[in-house]
């Protein structure tokens, strides 16, 4: 599994593997049953602590996205389309507030983000 970790982000590291394990289950690298690396062998892979690969994966399980079988190891959870479908409208909304607070910056107002969405909806 690659996995690129940057410790100059704003972004927790624990967090960034969170985001690019399910970006990988939700576009298909990673399929249903895949095993996941171990915590030791992540950790030791990524030159980080342990702890923060444990703390991932018990928030992408707690989350649907993993299952973990004590002794076995742990492994993409079966396919949930709502969670998977949910995660991803979440990801789009994200990106539509990032756009909005792009066009407030600079200095549109709503009624012209609203035309300019309905734009390119119409594209």
């Amino acid at each position: 599994m690659n996995l690129i970790i940057s410790n100059s982000s704003m972004e927790p590291i624990y967090e960034q593997i969170i985001r690019q394990i399910k970006s990988m289950i939700i576009d298909g690298k990673l399929k249903e049953g895949t095993v996941l690396p171990s915590v030791r062998i992540l950790s030791k892979d990524l030159k980080i602590s342990a702890l923060t690969v444990k703390k991932a994966y018990d928030c992408l399980e707690q989350d649907g996205f993993i299952i973990t079988v004590h002794g076995k190891g742990s492994f993409v959870a079966q396919n949930n389309k709502n969670l998977l479908q949910e995660e991803q409208k979440r990801k789009v909304e994200s990106m539509l507030e990032l756009a909005i607070q792009a066009g407030r910056h600079c200095g549109m107002k709503e009624k012209e983000i609203r035309e300019l969405f309905e734009l390119i909806l119409e594209e």
